[in-house]
Order: C-alpha cells, then sequence, then structure tokens
C-alpha cells in the first residue's frame, strides 16, 4: 500500500464536520492540502495530471495528521454513482437463485454484449468510514455487496478506485427485476472510502483482493475473499457503456459488481459492522441501522 497517492476528505471537527482535502501515502498519516490550493476533491479529478496536482498541493502543505485523530468523510463531491451488476460469476449465480420467476434475465445479461448498469446514489446521499449503513425497514433479506469503485472525471477518464458498498434487498430484488431501484436505492444505501487511489492502471488493479467481513455481538458471521481479476468484463468496456448517450459534468463512480454474496439463510441486522478491504486501497468499516 506504501507510496501510493490516496485523496481523502476528512474533518478536525466530529460533530461538525468542515470537510478538508487531503492526502496519505501510507494509510495512517494525512498531509493537509490548504483550501487556497485545493478548493474541492474535483479540482484535483479534474485537473490535467492528478498527481502533479497533489505534489504541487503539497508544497503548500503546513499540517498533517494522524487518521486516527480525524473523521474521514466519504471521498465524493457532486458526483453521481452508478453500478454495474452481475460482473461476477457468483453474483449471476446468486441473483438467480434470489428470483421466482425472472432468473434466466441474470443469466442472459451475463454473457451478453450490454451489460447491466444501474443508477446508485447522488453524492450528498453516500455515507462515508465509520459511518451508518441501512437496511430497508419493508425489507427481510438485506446484505451488503463490497465491490471495486472507480472513478472518473468529466471527460470519462479513469482517475483512481475507492472501495464501495452496494447495499442490497435481495428479496425486493428477487420478488421482481421491476423493483431493482428499490431493492438498490435509499437512504443509506451506498458507502465510499476512505481513499481514492490514483491508479490508472487496469492490470496493476486487477492484482488486488477484495474482502468483506462482518461481525454480530463481537463475532463473526460472515467472512469472504475474492479477487478483482474475476471482473468479467474489462473496465474500458464498463466506462464505454456508462457513458453511453450519457454525460457526467462532475464526473461520476462506477461501483463494478461484487464477487462475494452470503447465501440466503443470512441477512444484516441492525448493530451488525461490515468491514471491507481492497489489497491495494484501504478498508472501510461502517454498522447497520434500519431506514
Amino acid at each position: 500500500m506504501e507510496g501510493l497517492a490516496r485523496l481523502c476528505k476528512y474533518s478536525l471537527d466530529v460533530e461538525a464536520p468542515t470537510p478538508r482535502i487531503g492526502v496519505s501515502f501510507d494509510g495512517v498519516h494525512i498531509h493537509d492540502l490548504p483550501a487556497t490550493h485545493v478548493a474541492s476533491l474535483s479540482d484535483i479529478l479534474e485537473s490535467e495530471s492528478p498527481t502533479e496536482f497533489v505534489r504541487k498541493g503539497l508544497t503548500h502543505s503546513r499540517e498533517q495528521h494522524a487518521v486516527r485523530d480525524v473523521k474521514l468523510l466519504a471521498p465524493i463531491d457532486h458526483q453521481e454513482v452508478w453500478a454495474a451488476g452481475v460482473t461476477y460469476l457468483r453474483s449471476k449465480s446468486a441473483r438467480m437463485e434470489e428470483s421466482d420467476f425472472s432468473a434466466t434475465a441474470y443469466d442472459r445479461v451475463y454473457d451478453a454484449p450490454r451489460p447491466e448498469i444501474f443508477f446508485k446514489a447522488i453524492g450528498e446521499k453516500v455515507v462515508g468510514p465509520n459511518d451508518a449503513v441501512g437496511i430497508r425497514q419493508d425489507a427481510h433479506w438485506n446484505v451488503p455487496e463490497p465491490e471495486l469503485a472507480l472513478v472518473m472525471n468529466a471527460n470519462a477518464q479513469l482517475v483512481g478506485c475507492t472501495i464501495g458498498n452496494d447495499m442490497s434487498s435481495r428479496d425486493i430484488e428477487g420478488e421482481n427485476l421491476l423493483y431493482l431501484p428499490q431493492a438498490k436505492t435509499y437512504s443509506r444505501s451506498c458507502s465510499l472510502g476512505p481513499w481514492i487511489v490514483l491508479m490508472r492502471d487496469e492490470v496493476a488493479i486487477r492484482e488486488w483482493s477484495i474482502s468483506i467481513s462482518i461481525v454480530r455481538n463481537g463475532h463473526a458471521c460472515f467472512s469472504g475473499k475474492t479477487s478483482i481479476n474475476q471482473i468479467k468484463r474489462s473496465f474500458s468496456e464498463l466506462i464505454s457503456y456508462l457513458w453511453q448517450s450519457q454525460k457526467f459534468p462532475h464526473g461520476v463512480v462506477l461501483l463494478t459488481g461484487t464477487g462475494v454474496v452470503p447465501d440466503e439463510s443470512f441477512t444484516l441486522i441492525a448493530g451488525d459492522q461490515i468491514v471491507i478491504e481492497i489489497s491495494g486501497i484501504g478498508q472501510i468499516s461502517n454498522h447497520v441501522v434500519v431506514v
């Protein structure tokens, strides 16, 4: 992990967060990027060379903070968050298992030229590290979905990656495919963070692993792990379809699907702690509440 530039939004005030922009190279310390040079994450992401922009910002930096002493916020401004589904074989199997009469749709989309892509959240609704993610009060089968998230600028260029959790109500989605927006898009249904790693090399990113653990009453009740290389479609393919007949003037974040899915006997409950880790980025932890 050491050496990669990791962008973050953070606050020194836990109770009334005032967002600041920082960069970390070790995941332990944050160098503040002063507002006189960097007003938002988008200033960096939309620059011609984000790495060079950060380097120049560091020449003006006079503050450094330990990660443990700050509140990390979701690393997003006004970007929309979208998601790709059925990109892993395990995801296809799980979606078919949960569906009554529409299971073959997942089988077909896995091999189809066009991927499944759907809207997930606006930036203002995204949950950050150590905040609460939600499960719907009208659902009975709720799961987290640990995912690699691709961060793009307004020119459809891949700038970096972060960790995402695509919270899902599997019983609602399984009842009818037309209920997908309700199963996927609701309050606290998406978390991102803690860092945006400035990385564009798909070959290198595909060497990373992604894992999840869920702790209930102090004990692990579920864990799983997979390789990002198991994503069937290339990043360029997913990005190309996302931007077909679309414009994202503030940039966009794309969740790339999940390869770790609990079986049908498991559902999240309030109080569960979800920890998702991607080897090249770090980890994000969220607790569960009913919304």
